[in-house]
């Protein structure tokens, strides 16, 4: 392992060698693989101290994370806090206290897990990724971002560097489920995150995302489509939770079954639903 002094330092070394790099920062998920000797080998550098991706920079239309962010100073920001609560949330329900202060934001999206309790909030939220490399810097919308199980936008010699997240003036109504075992320190059953707003009975704005039900963590697009622009009515209710059926894809696992996952998920989507019609503030 090299740890490098600087972000330039990291970038070259990425670019030196496509593939043979392996980004490590806090290391609560690979330290349990490489534990099990399930990585294959690879040469690994060490980012944690590039303080540049630990910061948290409010601006008028955004709020940057870096991605060396952990879960704690997270849960600790003021703005997070008000504006992104669903994200604070994710943290505080990912691990113990240990992995909270060690795992990072951008840790937990490499991971390319679709278990993963962050990336439904940061979908639901419109965020998009900074990937940074010797040759540029690329914007990408966070739903474009996993392209497969375990895959991702990322190319070898980049690295995920910021996560920006749109701040809004609207009063929108802020839902994040997490099911599993456990309140904490288990992977989920089934993650749901959305945010949405009503006015004049109609359903102005809205963001679905789920994890845990398909290859990816997956904003529910085709769902929203069906839902946007209409009262919330019982038949509005009963067509999205046809839609969401088509739309997800849950498996059956050592930890719950498909069936279980489905009905949950079109649980969770009903009593979204019922708190964005009934609420003026968020939740």
């Amino acid at each position: 392992m090299v740890t490098a002094s600087s972000l330039v330092e990291a970038l070259g070394l990425l670019a030196q060698q496509p593939g043979q790099w392996k980004p490590f920062a806090g290391g609560t998920d690979l330290m349990v693989l490489l534990e099990a000797n399930k990585l294959p080998h690879t040469n690994y550098v060490n980012i944690w101290n590039l303080s540049e991706l630990r910061n948290v920079e409010v601006a008028s239309s955004q709020v940057t994370i870096g991605a060396l962010a952990s879960y704690s100073q997270i849960q600790e920001h003021e703005i997070l806090q008000a504006e992104f609560p669903m994200l604070c949330q994710a943290a505080k329900e990912t691990g113990g206290l240990a992995i909270q202060n060690r795992g990072t934001l951008g840790g937990n999206i490499a991971n390319a897990s679709p278990a993963a309790d962050s990336p439904p909030a940061l979908l639901a939220y419109g965020a998009a990724v900074e990937l940074v490399s010797v040759s540029g810097t690329r914007l990408v919308p966070y739903k474009d971002f996993h392209t497969g199980y375990k895959q991702m936008n990322l190319r070898a010699d980049e690295l995920l560097a910021r996560i920006h997240l749109p701040r809004s003036q609207n009063n929108l109504t802020h839902y994040y489920r997490k099911v599993g075992t456990r309140k904490a320190q288990a992977i989920s059953k089934v993650c749901f995150a959305g945010v949405g707003r009503v006015e004049n009975d109609l359903c102005i704005e809205l963001r679905i995302a789920l994890g845990s039900v398909a290859p990816v963590p997956l904003r529910c697009t085709r769902t929203e489509d069906v839902i946007r622009h209409r009262a919330l009515d019982d038949k509005v209710k009963a067509d999205a939770i046809v839609e969401l059926s088509r739309e997800i894809a849950p498996i059956s696992d050592i930890r719950s079954t498909s069936d279980y996952r489905l009905r949950v998920s079109q649980n969770l989507l009903k009593d979204f639903l019922e708190r964005l019609k009934h609420l003026d503030q968020p939740v």
